[in-house]
């Protein structure tokens, strides 16, 4: 392509986009390798291609006996290879499923089914000690039309015939992380996420027959959708984890010969950190790869001198059935570490003006936005919120802050909701969080806006330090950034701590980091500007 001077990549038509099921792509690997090993369960149990299609068209077979198709169906239980089996056998049943995060309490959990209208729900015996059946009891009385079916059993009864499943029809309801206001409900279909996954591990270099130990929870888009099916697609083996450890990622790298380390930052710094590192053998690892959070430059180069490895940054969302940008391993360093690579094919961006809607030139921060095959179909019940975001040309609106230079590469600049306003001036947290992290005595930061009466809002940094190093103090801090940054852009509020608020899938509160300085801002601020 020649050099682009507005921000906008137009979708590149190669490969197709192909007309493909959640059931189908299993059912085709099973034709294509039956006896290659699909997955592996931490106790060592394994599944071949042909075992696993076997398993999941039984469970299909006994789904469609008692649920129609299109009806809903939730999963609520941490990693098994019982939630894997219940995914494959809801596709080729024609249902849709309903993962829900395990950690939920009794009013997340009835929002969730209430809102997704689940006739049935496959439930674990507990999760991290709490007994979920007891959790379920507290809201039963709400959920009159539910059935509740411990996971692992299928329904008495067999259907026989399964029913042909339409590539464009819900193959799951996806409830999205972020981390400010309350979760919405994203309608992915069988289309937009076995294609997403296909193109995405393409990029990667997935290759067939080796293991991926997957790190990321399977109620994720990225850990039950573009991992499992990615690997469905290029005859991978999936290594499932119960939930991540960094100690046990490690080991089963090691013991199965993961070909890649991933999972979002905060896992990879756990990588990084954890003692056995030093004295496994990961020489299988080809790639490390990360997502779901911004992945800071500093941490991109850390991993990749510690593995020797390339790092791959995918820019993706739930909405957009998960990958929209990826780098990959033929890029430059600077590229792999700066930026989020390129759009995945079939896959069109472009960067817009937050208050007109316009396309910005090269090089300009606006909104990132993607149109095609990959975009969800809404949020379900909530025709005011899918407006929001998808507009009538199709363009998905992710409220990502972002640019594209004149070759396609794009960066992230934060979330719009995140962005800071002192005084007029816009200011963009990740660009102060880069500077930061480089400084030798902090392991981690998060940048927030902190609400201030005279400004509007003053910058805040909230600061992990380093282990085995003196913590660097504020006015030290606040040097090192003046040094860097203009001054309106250096934090006035600091907060030292020593672990961040996450969401259930390692993303950072930025909410409660904003509560948190304005509570220590009451004393008078460290630094002024």
């Amino acid at each position: 392509m020649p050099p682009l001077t507005l921000s906008h990549w137009p979708a590149d038509p190669l490969p197709p986009v192909l007309d493909t099921t959640i059931g189908g792509v299993l059912r085709t690997a099973a034709g294509r390798a039956p006896d290659r090993v699909a997955l592996i369960d931490p106790g060592g149990r394994q599944w071949t291609y042909a075992g696993l299609l076997a398993e999941a068209e039984r469970g299909a077979r006994a789904l469609a006996a008692r649920f129609a198709p299109g009806d809903r169906i939730a999963v609520w239980a941490g990693n098994s290879p019982q939630w894997l089996l219940l995914d494959f056998a809801a596709a080729l049943a024609g249902l849709t499923l309903v993962p829900v995060n395990p950690a939920y309490q009794a009013e997340e959990l009835a929002h969730v089914l209430g809102h997704s209208g689940a006739r049935g729900l496959f439930l674990a015996d507990e999760y991290r000690g709490s007994s979920l059946p007891a959790v379920l009891d507290q809201v039963r009385d709400r959920l009159p039309r539910l059935e509740a079916i411990p996971l692992g059993q299928w329904p008495a009864g067999d259907a026989g015939a399964l029913p042909d499943v339409d590539p464009g029809s819900p193959a799951q309801i996806l409830f999205t992380s972020g981390t400010t206001g309350r979760p919405k409900a994203a309608v992915l279909t069988h289309r937009g996420l076995t294609n997403n996954a296909r193109l995405a591990a393409e990029a990667f270099g997935m290759r067939a027959g080796e293991a991926f130990v997957n790190p990321m929870p399977l109620f994720h888009v990225a850990g039950g959708a573009l991992i499992t099916l990615g690997l469905v697609q290029t005859l991978g083996t999936h290594v499932l984890m119960p939930r991540f450890d960094p100690g046990l990622a490690l080991e089963l790298t090691e013991v199965h010969r993961g070909a890649c380390v991933g999972g979002v930052p905060t896992m990879l710094a756990a990588l990084l950190a954890h003692p056995s590192r030093a004295g496994r053998d990961l020489s299988s690892v080809r790639y490390a790869m990360a997502g779901g959070a911004t992945v800071p430059p500093e941490l991109v180069r850390q991993v990749e001198a510690a593995f020797g490895v390339p790092f791959l940054i995918t820019f993706a969302q739930t909405e957009s059935s998960c990958s929209i940008t990826a780098t990959r391993a033929s890029d430059s360093a600077a590229d792999r570490a700066e930026t989020l690579g390129r759009p995945l094919p079939q896959t069109e961006v472009k960067i817009t003006d937050v208050a007109t809607g316009a396309t910005v030139p090269c090089g300009a921060v606006g909104e990132i936005c993607t149109r095609g095959y990959l975009v969800m179909d809404g949020y379900l019940g909530d025709p005011q919120a899918t407006a929001a975001a998808i507009d009538p040309d199709g363009w998905l609106h992710t409220g990502d802050l972002g640019s594209m230079d004149e070759r396609g590469y794009c960066r992230i600049a934060g979330r719009i909701k995140e962005m800071i306003i002192r005084g007029g001036e816009n200011i963009y947290p990740r660009e102060i969080e880069a500077v930061l992290a480089t400084h030798p005595g902090v392991a981690e930061v998060a940048v927030v806006g902190v609400a201030d009466r005279f400004w509007g809002e003053e910058v805040g940094a909230v600061i992990r330090p380093g282990a085995g190093a003196p913590a660097p103090s504020a006015a030290e801090l606040a040097e090192y950034c003046r040094a860097r940054l203009a001054a309106y852009k250096t934090p006035t509020r600091w907060l030292f701590t020593g672990g961040f608020p996450l969401t259930s899938t390692g993303k950072i509160r930025k909410d409660v980091l904003s509560a948190q300085l304005a509570d220590a801002g009451k004393a008078p601020s460290p630094v002024t500007s």
